[in-house]
């Protein structure tokens, strides 16, 4: 399988942004979206799914994060259609269960073409520094309907905000990395329909 990179820009009056993602990588990132604490989020996806992963956002934070945070995930979830192509020889399903201190995560994907998304995940914090914490539903839901994927996210065990957060971000980043694996035995798309 040859190595599957995405790029995709994206110019608003509210964010300027350029995103590469390298599906085969080493979890190599340079992310600056002018958030410490979600530019800290997707380090976490890219190095735990192997994603080398750039990021550049410019975004009116002045306003506030929604923006930035949205429309990166919408970015984001374009690239990896785009590295994806017509899915041929990808196992398509990948699911995690992470573990990060008292928090007990879990994600789920299916690179259907169909998008849904479900998130059961409840943040008792307002804030994770300049991050406000339910534009983490708002990214994941970006990237699930952009990239036309299925994505469960739930928290199964709750406890300290950031952890949960983390464990979100990685858990995704491990099943992701697990549903665009080859799969040597499919020559083709994983689909009795014959396409995703």
């Amino acid at each position: 399988m040859k190595e599957r990179m995405g790029s995709c820009t994206r110019k608003t009056k509210e964010t300027e942004i350029t995103l590469s993602i390298n599906l085969d990588g080493q979890g190599k990132n340079r992310i600056d979206t002018g958030i410490p604490f979600f530019d800290h989020m997707l380090d976490g996806f890219a190095r735990h799914g192997l994603f080398d992963l750039e990021v550049q956002v410019k975004g009116d934070l002045e306003v506030d994060c929604h923006h930035t945070v949205e429309d990166t995930g919408i970015v984001l979830g374009q690239a990896i259609a785009g590295a994806l192509g017509d899915k041929a020889g990808i196992r398509r399903y990948g699911s995690f269960i992470l573990p990060m201190d008292e928090v007990l995560a879990l994600c789920a994907v299916d690179l259907s073409g169909r998008p849904y998304f479900k998130m059961d995940a409840e943040f008792t914090a307002e804030r994770l520094g300049t991050l406000d914490t339910e534009m983490v539903r708002e990214f994941f839901y970006a990237v699930s309907y952009s990239a036309a994927m299925n994505l469960h996210l739930k928290i199964l065990d709750a406890g300290n905000n950031h952890h949960m957060a983390e464990a979100l971000f990685k858990a995704f980043g491990k099943a992701l990395d697990g549903a665009v694996m080859e799969e040597p035995r499919m020559q083709g798309v994983w689909s009795t329909k014959g396409s995703l």
